[in-house]
Parts: structure tokens; sequence; C-alpha cells
């Protein structure tokens, strides 16, 4: 796990230090994952904030992510552990990825950041968006709620989007094979490019960003996945 988190923040640091030579903008950069990339990506994410508020010397800053996109992702292990072997992942094998039932806790984004002593790294959090499938049985959408609660509670600026009756992979995968309407992509467009009015001029596919209702106040591509 160690590792994955490491080659995943290894290209963020790529991304932002070689943006402008593609014709990038370094200060519009998000960072997506799906399912085990949603959680890798967390890591990173709050791993690298931890490093940024410690003062040490980092390749790539968590604060100047415009935002984080996480779809069908689990992010507190102590809790899906069981969830997972019920489901055909052995418990030792995912122990064994996750480095020992000892490192669950500091593989888990969601109990993480609830530590206090890091209250200054979480500042430095940006925007989370979470997207989830109520009909996801693999990571159950209730892994989506209680991350968000967790991060509203500290005081990072969270939104929650639930597609009804969409699964796992339904999203990105069998929506777009389908054709027809690609909710995921339309609301990604709009978001990103929500105070953009010539960007969405011209994009065939952006519109007016629908109001999000969260719950609450109620593809990184695809990373090989454990789970």
């Amino acid at each position: 796990m160690s590792d994955m988190i490491k080659d995943v923040s290894e290209g963020i640091s790529f991304v932002f230090n070689n943006i402008e030579e593609y014709g990038g903008d370094i200060n519009r950069i998000y960072l997506m994952g799906q399912s085990a990339g949603a959680h890798i990506a967390a890591c990173a994410v709050v791993k690298q904030a931890i490093k940024e508020a410690g003062g040490e010397k980092v390749s790539w800053c968590v604060s100047r992510i415009k935002a984080y996109f996480g779809l069908s992702g689990g992010y507190n292990l102590i809790n899906l552990k069981d969830h997972f072997h019920s489901r055909g992942l052995h418990r030792s094998i995912f122990l064994s990825i996750m480095e020992g039932e000892q490192s669950l806790q500091r593989f888990s984004p969601e109990v993480v950041v609830q530590d206090p002593k890091i209250k200054d790294a979480v500042s430095l959090l940006p925007h989370f968006i979470l997207f989830h499938g109520t009909a996801d049985y693999s990571i159950p959408s209730d892994s989506c709620k209680t991350f968000a609660e967790v991060l509203e509670r500290i005081g990072v600026k969270v939104e929650t989007v639930l597609y009804k009756g969409k699964t796992h992979t339904d999203l990105f995968v069998q929506d777009p094979m389908r054709g027809g309407k690609d909710q995921l992509v339309e609301d990604l467009i709009s978001i990103i490019h929500e105070n953009d009015r010539d960007a969405l001029a011209r994009n065939p596919m952006a519109r007016q960003r629908r109001r999000l209702v969260p719950e609450l106040l109620l593809k990184l591509a695809c990373t090989v996945s454990p789970f």
C-alpha cells in the first residue's frame, strides 16, 4: 500500500512540475480516483498535507489542488475489512496488501484526518467532492457518507453526490457504453467550469451546474484494485 501511495504522489508531482510545458494551467489541477484509486488518492492527499504542514520539503503542494473527486471510494479500511471478506477478498490477502492489521488505521483517510494533532494539515486539504452510486455493493455508499460527515465536522469543504440505483461501475463503464446521457461527466464538467462561461459555451456537454443536495445537509484512472 505504501508503494501505491508513493506512486500516485510521484505522478501528481510530475503533473505539477510539467503541466505548463504541455500548455496546462498549474492553478487548475484536479485529482480524481475511482474505487481503489479514490482511496489511494485520498491517502496521498492527506499524507502530503501532513508533510506540507510539518514544514517538510515537498515536490507538490496539496493546497494548490483545486478539488479532489472521489468516485465509489472506500475511506475507512477498518470498517470495510469484513465487508471485503464477505465479498470474496479474503481477509489475509487484504491485510497483506494493506501491510497488516496494524496499518489499517494509517491507510484510512477518514480516521487519519480526525487526529487533532494534524489540524494544521487538515486546513490545507482541498475541496472534496464524493460521488457514489446507491446500488454499489462492492463499496457501500455509506462509506462516502461517513467520510463526508467527518470532513464536514473538521471544517473541510465537502459535497456528496449520490446516484440513485447506480452500481460500482455504472457511472464510468456501463453508462458511457450504453450511450445517451453521461451524468457523471456532465457533473464533472459543470463543476470544473462553473465560473468559466467561455468554457461552458464551448463544451457541448456543458450545462448549468445542477444544485447538489448532499444527504448530510440532504479516472488518475481506475487503479488496479484490491477491492
